[in-house]
């Protein structure tokens, strides 16, 4: 089996490379290196540094694979308000570029990485058969990739699955993005006896998902026969949800640090609850995540050790900067 992943060198992507590798498959991929890092890539990868909008590398790079996992993502929902541009671009264009490619190249099936952005303010658990409704522009691009992957594939006959990923957690997470990643966020900064920031009254309630256990999801979405066609929640279920709050203090336990966080005006346009549904995955996969958030912190404490902690890069333009931008962005604060 030849797998082709965008976005190796990300967190999610890298991953999911990993798993591929000791599974016995022979992966390639791509990255652009602005959010994927060398090291996480493992040498018994065939890399290439690419950037998915650009689809005659992209036709070149997906020949002779068998299938191809869209992973590749400037997975900002926060920054899209202000930046929309860029996020948009990156997430319309870059995936259009990738299944154009993938289809010229007759690959058998193409699995997306959506984001639970996609479902916005509406009721919860967010469940696959509801009505989306996103709120900022990084959800409606990925609902709108959604749809371009579906009227693609139903027009060329190319099998597709999507994931719909909940807030991603683990090793290998960029931990020096001041714009996502809350958890690497906290660490990064308490390690460095520095105070977190949170948003808002930091009871809007999330639920963070084990990498771990969505690389297995993906990978049942990339490579089992009888699914197929299907838009599926990756990640725990509602009694999983803990507010930002919580997790600062489990966080600050860990690390034993002593401050309390630095709270700031909510950010425009974010959802206050964000929680989605498992019955189908857990049906589809026959899993039922026990997700312990706890040792997971664990990991990724040590992980930031090991590599060791690490100034914030502000590498993306503040496109729209008013009074709506938060000046954590604006001025650099984090």
């Amino acid at each position: 089996m030849n797998i082709f992943i965008t976005g190796i060198a990300g967190f999610l992507g890298s991953n999911l490379a990993d798993y591929y590798i000791k599974k016995g498959f022979k992966v390639s991929g791509c990255d652009n290196l602005v959010g994927g890092d060398l090291e996480n890539i493992d040498p018994k990868v065939n890399f290439t540094k690419s950037d998915c909008e650009d689809l005659r590398s992209m036709k070149e790079l997906t020949r002779n694979c068998d299938i191809v996992i869209h992973a590749a993502a400037y997975a900002h929902e926060g920054l899209s308000v202000v930046s929309p541009n860029i996020i948009c671009s990156n997430i319309v264009n870059a995936s259009t570029s990738v299944f154009s490619a993938s289809i010229q190249n007759k690959i058998k099936r193409i699995v997306f990485c959506s984001s639970m952005a996609r479902y916005g303010n509406i009721k919860q658990p967010f469940s696959e058969e509801d009505t989306p409704n996103p709120v900022d522009p990084y959800g409606i691009s990925k609902l709108a990739a959604e749809k371009i992957l579906i009227n693609l594939c139903n027009t060329y006959g190319v099998e597709y699955n999507i994931a719909v990923p909940h807030n991603i957690i683990g090793i290998k997470q960029k931990y020096d993005d001041p714009f996502r990643n809350v958890a690497s966020i906290m660490i990064n900064l308490m390690l460095q006896n520095r105070q977190p920031i949170i948003y808002g009254d930091g009871e809007q309630k999330r639920s963070f998902s084990d990498v771990d256990d969505c690389v297995y999801c993906i990978d049942k979405l990339a490579t089992d026969p009888d699914i197929k066609f299907e838009l599926v929640n990756i990640g725990p279920g509602p009694e999983n949800e803990i507010s930002v709050n919580d997790l600062f203090k489990k966080i600050s336990n860990q690390v034993r640090f002593n401050q309390k966080p630095i709270y700031k005006p909510e950010r425009v346009n974010e959802v206050k609850n964000a929680i989605c549904s498992s019955s189908l995955a857990e049906k589809l996969f026959k899993v039922k995540s026990n997700q312990d958030i706890e040792s997971i912190i664990s990991k990724m404490i040590q992980f930031i050790k090991t590599k060791g902690v690490k100034k914030f890069n502000y590498n993306y333009e503040i496109e729209i900067n008013n009074e709506l931008t938060p000046d954590t962005w604006s001025k650099k604060l984090i």
